[in-house]
């Protein structure tokens, strides 16, 4: 059952202030208003508990996430009930997610328990080296110490209260305090029950993790200030990932901010693939893209394909497939208010035609494709920042030299993929040497739709698809963002991290 509270060092606990869920269908309920003082009760928790749990065995972390994850099970039909009803999601959407939010858990678990995050280094001393001798010398990743993570709008269970900033921070063996997305509370409400059940389950101390809702900024800005924060993770909008970024950057001791803000994730079609399979192309990009209604942080809004016969039967595929398309539910009435103002934006632009052209019901979101020159989008900037939504640009260019250009002319971005056939590769050769600098996975003859939870996933890339190109927010490597190295130095081993 719901309580509409605040969990805070295992305990819940209420606020005099309350929001209602604005859910896509069913019932709403109230949730209370998160304040500076619980973020503050929380950190202190958080600072408390990192004291023991920053040093507990890699068995009992591990042991912990594998609880986690039979947890959320158990409430499985629950979660799946008021997930569907306060985003709209299908029951299949949310029951996959869930697999893949306990997946990613007892991945993270089997990961930690092998040792293979450590980074161990020992450089063993060398008294009688000439001219000076070498001390022993030991290094280890240590975790940070408490780390907030920001829900995502878009992946209620993957990307929010357990999901892989939260699964991670808690597998470096830093606490967790979660801002809670006001578009799922209940959604969120559940999983940190399931939390607090396996805290409690594996004698873990309670302030290892804390849920604090709200509608507003108030309590996002107090936890990227707290002084006891020591990171934070974020998926979301660049706008407010940005101001989160300046937050931390400008604190008198900055910290880490591991923001994930989005991609227009590009697509190449190459010219000998266009030729042989551009309708097939353009009928996966349409599916792709309208996935969802279209809101994943990876779909790919943008195809870029040599003028002529082969980019139409590419557009004419797509265009096919977008118009037997239905109007989907988006996640929240401001995502589909944003849509809509993008589409505008799109029409509006430079050399753009409109080529299927929908309007969109309020929370609702009907699919639109655009078609524009390569020198009229390389020009207006406007046509490079994603639309989140079912919305997609051909990016029709004179040759192969032009894509070239555009690719040295995109942002940062989550993807690039490829469409090729084998007589391309002269050309994919080039590309590759380029988009390997604008984005974190580079793809060949697929959809970038689907992120894999696996040791070799990297999910982030240069701004402004993230904010640390550095790291990646999904798969076994995401754990390394809440690690620090820390180098020992002729210290006895009786005060040595049990690790070493």
């Amino acid at each position: 059952m719901l309580t509409g509270k605040h969990l805070i060092a295992g305990e819940w606990v209420g606020s005099e202030a309350t929001f209602a869920s604005d859910p896509a269908h069913g019932p709403s309920h109230e949730f209370a208003v998160g304040t500076p003082a619980h973020v503050d009760a929380a950190a202190q928790a958080a600072e408390e508990a990192f004291a023991t749990f920053g040093w507990s065995t890699r068995g009992k972390r591990a042991a912990l996430l594998y609880r986690i994850a039979d947890e959320i099970d158990a409430r499985g039909d629950a979660i799946t009930q008021i997930g569907c009803q306060e985003t709209g999601l299908p029951e299949a959407r949310l029951q996959g997610e869930r697999g893949r939010t306990v997946g990613q858990l007892r991945l993270f678990a089997d990961h930690i328990e092998a040792r293979e995050y450590l980074d161990k280094r020992h450089d063993p001393a060398l008294p009688d080296r000439a001219p000076l001798p070498r001390p022993d010398l030991r290094m280890i990743q240590r975790p940070l110490g408490p780390v907030a993570v920001f829900g995502a709008s878009n992946f209620p269970l993957a990307f929010s209260v357990a999901g892989g900033d939260t699964a991670a921070a808690l597998a470096a063996g830093c606490p967790v305090i979660v801002k809670g997305h006001p578009a799922h509370p209940g959604t969120g409400e559940i999983v940190a029950q399931a939390i607090d059940a396996a805290v409690k389950a594996t004698g873990n101390p309670a302030g290892t993790f804390s849920l604090i809702q709200s509608d507003g900024i108030g309590v996002g800005t107090a936890l990227a200030q707290h002084s006891l924060i020591r990171a934070v993770g974020f998926t979301g909008s660049l706008r407010a990932g940005r101001a989160l970024f300046d937050l931390c950057a400008q604190r008198p001791e900055p910290i880490p901010f591991f923001g994930e803000l989005g991609s227009v994730n590009p697509m190449f079609v190459l010219p000998r693939a266009a030729a042989t399979r551009g309708a097939e192309i353009g009928t996966g990009w349409a599916g792709s893209l309208t996935m969802g209604a279209g809101q994943f942080c990876t779909n790919p809004g943008i195809a870029i394909v040599v003028d002529g016969p082969d980019a139409e039967a590419l557009q004419f595929a797509a265009q096919t497939a977008l118009n037997e398309t239905a109007e989907q539910t988006m996640l929240t009435n401001g995502i589909s208010d944003a849509y809509r103002k993008g589409v505008a934006d799109f029409a509006a632009g430079t050399g753009v035609s409109h080529i299927v052209r929908n309007e969109s019901a309020p929370r609702q979101a009907a699919p639109n494709l655009f078609s524009v020159s390569g020198e009229d989008w390389v020009a207006d900037d406007s046509l490079h920042h994603e639309v989140f939504g079912p919305a997609g640009i051909i990016v029709r260019v004179r040759d192969e030299d032009q894509m070239l250009d555009i690719a040295g002319a995109i942002e940062g971005q989550l993807t690039c993929t490829l469409h090729m056939d084998a007589d391309d590769a002269e050309t994919a050769r080039k590309l590759v040497p380029v988009l390997e600098r604008k984005a974190g996975r580079l793809l060949a003859n697929g959809f970038p739709t689907g992120v894999e939870v696996c040791d070799s996933m990297v999910h982030g890339g240069p701004y402004p698809a993230s904010t640390n190109f550095g790291a990646t927010s999904v798969g076994t490597l995401s754990i390394r963002r809440f690690l620090r190295p820390v180098c020992y130095q002729n210290i006895p081993a009786n005060l040595l991290p049990d690790k070493l």
